[in-house]
């Protein structure tokens, strides 16, 4: 969990972590591991109960936005502004959490 307010939760989600296999192990008939392992994050908007999930490019452009929050320490209100923008997105309700 990255951030959590009384308006948002942000959560950054990782692939599992992959395990490299010997040249001997890669000949065997080992079922295939994806080679397009991506993290992504999830952005519930608490107000009104949707979440957004952001991978792929859309990923890569929120990770500057944290970076640029680690470099330039927003305030909070900035933080929610910024998040509430991304929320314009969220079409999924939110079933468990």
């Amino acid at each position: 969990m990255l951030y959590d307010s009384e308006s948002f939760v942000v959560v950054h989600m990782l692939p599992d972590a992959v395990e490299k296999k010997s040249t001997q192990e890669l000949n065997d008939t080992a079922p295939a591991v994806p080679q397009l392992a991506r993290h992504g994050f999830e952005i519930v908007d608490k107000r009104s109960g949707k979440e957004v999930y952001l991978d792929g490019s859309w990923a890569e452009m929120f990770q500057e936005q944290i970076l640029a929050w680690q470099r330039e320490t927003p305030t909070q209100e900035e933080v929610e502004d910024a998040l509430d923008r991304y929320a314009g997105l969220a079409q999924n309700p939110v079933v468990v959490h």
